[in-house]
C-alpha cells in the first residue's frame, strides 16, 4: 500500500478521495471524500508529524531523533501547526447553518463549527 498524494501530480490541486474497498470481502464505497488535515501535508511535515507523535509531544525528543537545536524544532512544530490550521476545511456559516436547518448536523456540531470560525 502506498501513502496518499497530497495534491494531483498534474494541476497541483487538492485530490479527493472517491472510492474505498476493503481487502477482505470487497465491499467498496463511492462517493466524494476529504482528505483529513495530516493527509494533506507534504511529505517533510508529515514525517515531523509522525516523529512529534512518537515523541508524544515532548520537544527535547523530537529535538534528540532529528538531531537539531530546540529552537530549530519549536520553529518547525509551529509551522507544521500552521499548515494543518490552513488545511482544514471550514465551512461559511450559512452552509453550517443550512445543514443545521436541513437536519445534517445537530446543535453540539453546529455550534462547534461555528466556533472555529
Amino acid at each position: 500500500m502506498t501513502t496518499l498524494p497530497h495534491s494531483c501530480p498534474s494541476c497541483g490541486q487538492t485530490m479527493v478521495i472517491v472510492k474505498l474497498s476493503c481487502p477482505d470481502c470487497g465491499t467498496e464505497v463511492s462517493g466524494e471524500f476529504n482528505l483529513c488535515p495530516v493527509c494533506k501535508l507534504d511529505e517533510e511535515f508529515h514525517k515531523l508529524f509522525d516523529t512529534f507523535l512518537r515523541a508524544r509531544g515532548n520537544l527535547k525528543q523530537v529535538q534528540r531523533e532529528l538531531k537539531v537545536s530546540y529552537p530549530t524544532v519549536r520553529a518547525r512544530i509551529d509551522k507544521l501547526f500552521y499548515e494543518l490550521d490552513k488545511k482544514r476545511e471550514i465551512p461559511p456559516a450559512k452552509d453550517i447553518l443550512k445543514k443545521l436547518r436541513q437536519g445534517e448536523i445537530n446543535v453540539d456540531e453546529a455550534e462547534n463549527l461555528l466556533r472555529n470560525h
